[in-house]
């Protein structure tokens, strides 16, 4: 499948290898909206100048990134790149079109602009070479297309060919080392056969009992991982929408509206174990399923009626809170006069919130937003109602006493004295193994035999002739990973992954010829060229845009 993968990409889209390569290694990622003074805010966006043109306006945004995308549809011959990377894409294109035009770059003659148009992966057939009558039916599409004309995509084309230009005059011919290009040969083109033993992780359990001194020193060693995360103690008033169900008026048409907008949402109950179909296939069976799960579409619809009763109330009585302009200490008796409980929460975490509040991200938000000069909250929903939170303490990050925390500890330190046994047992292993492949023995046996000895059930598994490029689909990536560091005849250290630990053995290793007119050797090292190229021209277009956005970016107080 990996090779198919890339022989399809390796054949079919050159052009978007590219503009990928660019964008995967860009280490600058603009978000529209991220910074002040970018988006659509109407009036109140700032100006912000990108050499001749306005992040801060509609239009300038719509061209420069409706040519970005176009671009890369053409290319590629689908959407190939997601928004943030894009975007990235379509200011290091304007960028370097910008300083194309500077260096008087020229247009593309016909000649050039045919032979480009040709490689367009928008333009290629089904062999992934350029057709004819895809380049017409794309043509034919845009006399009824009223986004993009005819002369949008020639402007598109003559660009990419200049802004190809250019990233290759920044990148210049790429330099790679010969030993760089055997290696990477070597590594994808070797042909292995290896031997791979499994040893199960998880049942191996030695007797770990460590006295609390041992604990104590474990945990000196290591606190800054028991470091508890600041905590925010609150009150709060509850408004739970129980107390509102009384208020609530539903009539049949509303019951019916809200079961035929969301008829999945009350599936209609199984009569039996047997599998139901959830649909009706005529207006009766409809009404029977209706009136199966009106009882249920009612409660669902009043109880939703009811948390919003809830909502309301506790945003009223904020405002009232506002108006009022209570100090801290007055606000109990203040809550005590309108008959109403002010209760209190355990200190909670941001990413922790008591289940009280429904473990609500934006209640713990919100909690930490409260401090002495915002003594109190909005109204905020939870799934029971709504409530108002006060503020109480905010609680600093801290390193618990070893006490507080024991249980966790002794827990880490016998995984952590787990994991240091088994690779000393594994250690053994392989010097055993090691001794008994070098006197003749064959894996299989020569593991059986040692993993008897320490204890360990063990399994064995042959895979091979195989290339990396095109690995067994039953070889665990770990085990793969280790080839480049082991010989023929060699075997591994053991290597964790989860619960399950390796041992590999290199039964034998097909080298591919490494001579320097070897056509594959060709190919590599010009690829290889081509990535250093992008990566020098990415870098430079990267620090062009970085600086240009520096010029416009709001001053920080």
């Amino acid at each position: 499948m990996i090779s198919w993968i890339q022989n399809t990409f390796q054949k079919h889209f050159r052009i978007l290898f590219f503009v990928l390569l660019a964008v995967v290694i860009v280490a600058f990622v603009f978000t529209i909206g991220a910074a002040p003074g970018i988006g659509q805010a109407g009036d109140r966006v700032r100006a912000r100048e990108f050499f001749d043109a306005n992040l801060g306006n509609a239009d300038d945004q719509e061209r420069i990134f409706g040519d970005a995308s176009l671009s890369v549809f053409l290319q590629a011959g689908y959407p190939a790149l997601e928004e943030e990377q894009l975007q990235t894409y379509a200011l290091q294109r304007y960028a370097g079109l910008h300083l194309a035009n500077q260096l008087n770059l020229p247009v593309p003659t016909t000649e050039q602009l045919g032979a480009f148009i040709r490689d367009l992966g928008a333009f290629a057939g089904q062999e992934g070479t350029f057709d004819p009558a895809a380049y017409t039916r794309f043509r034919d599409s845009l006399a009824t297309n009223p986004e993009i004309s005819e002369g949008d995509v020639s402007r598109v084309i003559a660009d990419d060919f200049r802004y190809r230009a250019l990233t290759r005059l920044l990148g210049g011919p790429g330099h790679v080392l010969d030993t760089d290009v055997r290696r990477q040969i070597a590594q994808a083109d070797s042909t292995w056969t290896i031997n791979v033993a499994t040893l199960d992780y998880a049942a191996y359990a030695p007797t770990i009992e460590p006295l609390d001194a041992v604990l104590q020193t474990y945990f000196d060693e290591n606190s800054f991982r028991y470091e508890l995360a600041p905590q925010v103690a609150v009150r709060y008033i509850n408004f739970p929408a129980t107390d509102y169900l009384d208020k609530i008026n539903l009539t049949e048409a509303e019951v019916r509206a809200l079961y035929d907008a969301n008829p999945t949402r009350f599936p209609k109950p199984a009569a039996s174990d047997a599998p139901q179909l959830n649909f009706a296939t005529s207006e009766t069976d409809a009404e029977a399923d209706y009136a199966a799960v009106r009882p249920q579409v009612e409660a669902t619809l009043r109880v939703d009626r009811a948390r919003r009763l809830a909502a309301s109330a506790a945003s009223d009585l904020t405002v009232v809170l506002f108006d009022s302009q209570l100090s801290r200490d007055a606000i109990p008796g203040w809550v005590a006069a309108r008959n109403l409980e002010l209760r209190s929460a355990p200190p909670f975490p941001r990413n922790a919130v008591p289940g009280i509040f429904g473990d609500s991200p934006q209640i713990g938000g919100e909690a930490f937003r409260l401090g002495p000069d915002r003594a109190f909250s909005d109204a905020l929903q939870t799934p029971t109602g709504a409530v108002i939170l006060f503020w109480e303490e905010t609680l600093p990050a801290r390193i618990p006493n070893f006490v507080e925390v024991r249980d966790r500890v002794l827990a880490d330190y016998v995984a952590a004295e787990k994991r240091t046994r088994f690779l000393a047992v594994g250690r053994e292993l392989t010097a055993s193994l090691d001794n008994r492949i070098s006197a003749g023995t064959a894996f299989a046996d020569a593991i059986t035999a040692v993993s008897e000895v320490a204890g360990l059930a063990a399994a064995t598994a042959a895979h091979g002739p195989f290339t990396r490029i095109s690995p067994p689909e039953d070889l665990a990536p770990t085990a793969l990973g280790v080839l480049d560091r082991l010989s023929v005849g060699q075997v591994s250290e053991v290597l964790l992954s989860g619960d399950t630990a390796y041992l590999v053995h290199v039964a034998a290793q097909q080298v591919p010829d490494l001579s320097t007119d070897n056509l594959r050797y060709v190919e590599i090292r010009d690829r290889m060229a081509t990535f250093t190229s992008s990566q020098s021209a990415n870098a430079t277009l990267n620090a062009l845009v970085e600086a240009e956005l520096a010029k416009s970016a709001p001053a920080l107080n």
